[in-house]
């Protein structure tokens, strides 16, 4: 009896603790599916892929700023030729797909919900006054830069990891400076760039501060600072990129 005792009590213990640990085990299980099904949900996952795409823009907008070196694209080259064949940026590569796939995903979600809920107008419209027109148009503005980035994966990602380049001459790595020279040879392309760019730059504009909003930052301060940065980041960003169409159109890099 005395040796079964504490069984008895084990038992009584584990019926006891049982309740509240599938408790725990539904209530951790609904958080995670959460994540993906709430809005609160959908919006911490658009804030924490959208600066994960804006650390992307950043190492971007630098590799192509190499083309500045002016030196017939050999800076750039190399830069391109290392993040082409390192196995660690290849594999980030897939990830920053998948950090778009999921971006767009939950964006056309939220989008989609927005709007059914704006059944009604309201009785004044605000305009401006109650948001910029560009946050009220992020579904319109990520379908643009959609169609952005399947032309611009069309012309660079696609010939340079599938049907191929030319190499650059006596090197055993792709030319993909002469590419972008005859990509840009076409003024209607230069143009959807330049209009591209422009979609970035006010997409960034509300995205950027957006998602620190999301992440719990609500400090007006804070705030005022970070909307601050991220016009500066937005308009800096979007410039470099418009601008290196347009300087290999008129030849003014070589």
């Amino acid at each position: 009896m005395k040796v079964g005792a504490p069984d008895r009590m084990h038992v009584i213990l584990d019926a006891s603790i049982q309740p509240a640990y599938s408790k725990l085990t539904n209530s951790v299980q609904m958080n995670w599916s959460a994540i993906f099904t709430s809005s609160v949900g959908k919006k911490l996952v658009m804030a924490i892929t959208g600066l994960f795409l804006i650390s992307f823009l950043v190492i971007h907008v630098g590799l192509n700023a190499c083309i500045f070196a002016n030196d017939n694209g050999e800076m750039f080259n190399l830069a391109a030729h290392f993040m082409g064949s390192h196995w660690v940026i290849r594999a980030m590569e897939w990830v920053l797909f998948a950090g778009f796939f999921v971006h767009i995903i939950q964006g056309y979600v939220l989008e989609v919900k927005n709007r059914t809920r704006r059944q009604k107008k309201y009785a004044i419209d605000l305009g401006n006054r109650g948001s910029k027109w560009y946050s009220r148009s992020m579904g319109l503005l990520g379908t643009l830069l959609l169609l952005f980035l399947i032309m611009h994966i069309s012309h660079f990602w696609v010939p340079s990891r599938i049907t191929g380049l030319e190499e650059v001459p006596g090197k055993e790595y792709h030319n993909l400076f002469a590419r972008m020279v005859d990509v840009f040879q076409n003024p209607v392309i230069v143009i959807l760039y330049v209009l591209g760019c422009i979609s970035l730059a006010y997409h960034l504009m509300h995205g950027f501060q957006s998602a620190f909003r999301t992440l719990g930052v609500h400090n007006n301060r804070y705030i005022a600072l970070l909307k601050g940065i991220g016009n500066g980041f937005s308009i800096i960003v979007s410039l470099l990129f418009a601008s290196m169409p347009i300087v290999i159109y008129f030849g003014l890099i070589q």
